[in-house]
C-alpha cells in the first residue's frame, strides 16, 4: 500500500475547498457524473480508432445512494485509471499559495473548481472521506482503490475490482444530510445531467402496483430525453419543438415560435430559444434559458450574459466555447460570450423580421404577445433598437397595425402644429378616454392605443428617436391645444367676468386625495362640450415614470395636476356667468370698487419703488408694499367667499363638474350618490 500527501503547497486546500465552495456545494454531483461522462467518451473514442479491442457493452454511468452507508456512489465503465494515472490526475495540483488563493477567489466559488482544474475536489465540499475505485481499460492492468479523508494525506492499494471504469465513492458529512435524500440527488441529476451524451441512471423505474408505487428491474435512466438542438432543423417538425418545449417548461403555455439556433463560425453554437406569450408583466424569472456546455448544464442564471431583454425567452443554448465551471462574472467578461450574446440579438431580430415579412397577417395576430418583448429590447440594447424598427409596430383604436414609417405617412397630412411637429395621439383606454377619442376623430385624427406595461417609456424613447415629433395623450388637453394649427382664439369674456367665473366652479371642486385641480376658461365654440377636464401630459409622464426609474421616485409622491377647462362659449357656461354676475353684483360692487382702489394704490406703490435698488428700499417701503398687498388679498377672498356662497347653493355648477369627474372615473362614493339624486332632482 502507498501512502503519501497530495501535492500542494498548503495544508488548508480542503478546509479552503469545503468553505469557498460551499454555496455553491450541489455542483459536486454535476463534477462527478460529467467525469464519468468524459471517462465514457474516451473509452467510444479510442474504441473507434482501433485503440481498444474489447466489448463496449452497456456504458451506462449508474448514480447509486446507500442511506445506510450514508454514501454516494457515481460508477462508470469508461477508461479507468492505473495507479500512475491517479498519482497523475489526482494527487498533483497546481497551487500556488493560500493567501493568493483567498484574496483572488474567495468571492467566486464556482470559479475555483474550473481556474485549478478541481472538479473532483468539489467531493470535499460534501464528504468527509472519499474513494476512488478503479481499473483501466489497458489488457493487464492492476486495480487500485485510493482514499482521502480530506486532509492532503491519502493511500493507495491494490483492489479486486473486475470490470474495467470507475467508482467514486462518497463517504457523506454529517452537515450535508440533504445528499442522502433520494428526492434531493435526483432533482439535481435532472437539473445538470438531463441531456448528458451518456445514459446516466438512478435507481430503478418505477410503476404502480398492487396499491402502491414499486421499483422495476429497468433502470431509472435520468437523461432519457434527446435534446433537440442537436438535430438539424430540416429533420424537425413544428411537433418536435412544441413537446421539447413542454418537456423544459410542462407548466407554460405553448409557445408563439422558436428559434434554432446552429452555427459554427466564428464560434460554435447550438441551441433552441422559444418566444414565450408575455402579457401582463416582465417574467425576468431566472432558469429560463439555461446555458450549456456540450449538453453540461453551466447555468441558468444568464443575466448580464445575454442582452437583458433576452431572458425573457425561454429555452437551451450550447457551446463548447462556454467556460464551464466559472462564476457568472467570469463568464460576463469572457470574449466569446460576448461574441455569442451579439450574434443571438442578431438571429432574433432577423427571425423577427423574416416572420412579419414573410406573414404580416400572422406577425400581427401575435403583436400583442410579442409587444412587451420587442418594447423591452428596443428599451435597453440599442443595436436592437435599430433593428427592430422596422418590423416593430403600433396599433391604433380600430385595432389596425402599422409600421412606425407606415403610421407617420398616415398622419403627417392632418396631425402637425403651427411649428411643423408631427403631433401622435394616444390613449390609455379607449372606453375611460371615449370622449376624447371621438372628439379627435371629430378632426379627423388618428388615435394610437398604448396600453402596454412599457408604453410610457416607449413613447419616450420615440419621441427622441423620430424627427420633430411629439407623443400627447388624447385627454392631455383640449382637442384645439392638442395639435395647435393657429394662434389660440382669445375668449369675448372681460377679465373680471373671466375672474367671476374660474372662482365660481373652482371654491366649489372636490378634495380628492393626492389630486389639485386648477380652472381656466377658454373660448372652444359653441359645439364643444361645456366642460373638459385634462390632465398634463408633462407630470402624468413623469409620473408614470417613476414607477421605472428609481431616481425619479419623488415624481410618485406630487399629486395628480388636473386643469378644469371651462367652454366659455357654450350655452350652460354663459348661463352661470349671468345667474352668478346677477346674484353676486350687489355684494360684490363695493368689493370690486375698493379692490380696484387698493389695486390702484399697490401698483403706485411698485411704479415707485421698481426705480430703487432693493438695497436702497427702508423698512418702511417694504411695510408700505406688504400693507398694500394684504389689502388687495383681502378683497380677492371677500370676492371670492361671496361668489363661493352663491355658487355652492348652484345645482348647475355642481352638475357640471360632476358630469367632468365623472368622465374621467373620478366621482365615487358619497360625491356620487349626491350627484345622482340631483340628476333625478333636475329632470323633474
Amino acid at each position: 500500500m502507498q501512502k503519501g500527501n497530495i501535492g500542494v503547497t498548503t495544508e488548508n486546500i480542503f478546509p479552503v475547498i469545503k468553505k469557498f465552495l460551499y454555496s455553491d456545494h450541489e455542483i459536486f454531483l454535476r463534477e462527478m457524473v460529467s467525469n464519468a461522462v468524459d471517462a465514457t467518451q474516451k473509452l467510444k473514442t479510442l474504441k473507434a480508432k482501433g485503440d481498444f479491442k474489447g466489448e463496449e457493452g452497456d456504458l451506462t454511468v449508474h448514480v447509486t445512494l446507500d442511506e445506510k452507508k450514508k454514501t454516494l456512489t457515481i460508477s462508470d465503465r469508461g477508461i479507468g485509471m492505473t495507479a500512475d494515472e491517479i498519482d497523475k490526475y489526482i494527487n498533483q495540483i497546481a497551487f500556488s499559495g493560500v493567501n493568493d488563493f483567498l484574496d483572488k477567489y474567495k468571492d467566486q466559488a464556482s470559479q475555483i473548481i474550473g481556474h485549478f482544474g478541481l472538479g473532483f475536489y468539489s467531493a470535499f465540499m460534501v464528504s468527509k472521506k472519499v474513494e476512488i475505485v478503479t481499473k483501466s481499460y489497458k489488457e493487464g492492468a492492476q486495480a487500485v482503490k485510493w482514499t482521502c479523508d480530506g486532509s492532503p494525506e491519502f493511500t493507495i492499494e491494490d483492489d479486486k475490482k473486475e470490470d474495467r471504469g470507475t467508482d467514486i465513492v462518497l463517504y457523506i458529512d454529517d452537515d450535508c444530510k440533504e445528499f442522502l435524500e433520494k428526492q434531493r440527488i435526483e432533482s439535481l441529476l435532472q437539473k445538470y445531467c438531463k441531456f448528458m451524451t451518456v445514459p446516466v441512471a438512478f435507481g430503478k423505474r418505477q410503476e404502480w402496483k398492487d396499491g402502491k408505487m414499486q421499483d422495476t428491474d429497468e433502470d431509472n435512466i435520468i437523461n432519457s430525453v434527446e435534446p433537440l438542438w442537436t438535430k438539424t432543423p430540416s429533420t424537425l417538425k413544428d411537433d418536435d419543438y412544441k413537446s421539447f418545449y413542454r418537456t423544459l417548461y410542462p407548466m407554460q403555455d405553448e409557445p408563439l415560435f422558436w428559434i434554432h439556433l446552429n452555427v459554427d463560425y466564428p464560434f460554435n453554437l447550438t441551441g433552441i430559444l422559444y418566444f414565450p406569450r408575455v402579457k401582463s408583466s416582465i417574467e425576468l424569472q431566472p432558469g429560463k434559458i439555461q446555458l450549456y456546455c456540450n449538453q453540461v448544464f453551466v447555468t441558468d442564471q444568464v443575466e448580464g450574459i445575454v442582452p437583458q431583454f433576452l431572458t425573457l425567452l425561454h429555452g437551451v443554448i450550447d457551446s463548447p466555447d462556454i467556460p464551464l465551471n466559472v462564476s457568472r462574472s467570469y463568464l460576463q467578461s469572457d470574449a466569446n460570450v460576448k461574441k455569442i450574446s451579439t450574434y443571438i440579438t442578431k438571429k432574433v431580430a432577423d427571425r423577427l423580421k423574416s416572420i412579419f415579412t414573410e406573414n404580416r397577417k400572422e406577425y400581427e395576430e401575435k403583436w400583442d404577445d410579442l409587444k412587451l418583448f420587442i418594447n423591452y429590447g428596443m428599451l435597453t440594447e440599442e443595436s436592437f433598437y435599430d433593428r427592430a424598427k422596422d418590423f416593430a409596430l403600433v396599433k391604433d383604436i380600430d385595432n389596425k397595425y402599422f409600421t412606425l414609417d407606415e403610421y407617420k405617412k398616415l398622419i403627417e397630412g392632418t396631425q402637425k402644429d403651427k411649428d411643423g411637429n408631427l403631433v401622435y395621439l394616444y390613449a390609455t383606454n379607449s372606453d375611460e378616454q371615449y370622449t376624447y377619442i371621438e372628439a379627435a376623430k371629430q378632426k379627423g385624427y388618428s388615435v394610437l392605443l398604448m396600453d402596454g406595461q412599457l408604453d410610457t417609456p416607449v413613447v419616450s424613447m420615440l419621441e427622441q428617436k423620430l424627427e420633430k415629433s411629439r407623443f400627447t395623450r388624447v385627454d392631455g388637453d383640449i382637442i384645439d391645444r392638442l395639435i395647435q394649427k393657429d394662434d389660440e382664439k382669445k375668449s369675448e369674456l372681460t377679465e373680471e367676468e373671466t375672474a367671476n367665473l374660474s372662482a365660481a366652479f373652482n371654491t366649489q371642486m372636490p378634495k380628492i386625495e393626492k389630486a389639485e385641480f386648477h380652472v381656466e376658461v377658454q373660448s372652444l365654440g359653441e359645439q364643444s362640450q361645456p366642460v373638459v377636464i385634462t390632465q398634463s401630459e408633462y407630470m402624468r409622464r413623469m409620473k408614470d415614470m417613476s414607477r421605472y426609474q428609481t431616481g425619479m421616485a419623488f415624481y410618485s409622491q406630487m399629486p395628480d395636476m388636473y386643469t378644469l377647462v371651462l367652454n366659455g362659449d357654450h350655452p350652460l357656461v354663459k348661463r352661470v356667468l349671468a345667474e352668478t354676475t346677477e346674484n353676486t353684483a350687489e355684494a360684490l360692487k363695493p368689493i370690486v370698487a375698493e379692490l380696484k382702489g387698493q389695486e390702484a394704490r399697490l401698483a403706485a406703490i411698485r411704479q415707485t419703488q421698481d426705480k430703487k435698488k432693493y438695497d436702497e428700499l427702508t423698512q418702511e417701503d417694504k411695510d408700505l408694499k406688504a400693507e398694500a398687498e394684504k389689502a388687495v388679498e383681502e378683497q380677492k377672498q371677500k370676492r371670492q367667499q361671496v361668489i363661493a356662497d352663491y355658487a355652492g347653493k348652484n345645482d348647475v355648477i355642481h352638475q357640471l363638474i360632476d358630469l367632468a369627474l365623472l368622465q374621467n372615473g373620478m366621482l365615487k362614493g358619497a360625491a356620487l350618490d349626491k350627484f345622482l339624486k340631483r340628476s333625478i332632482s333636475l329632470i323633474k
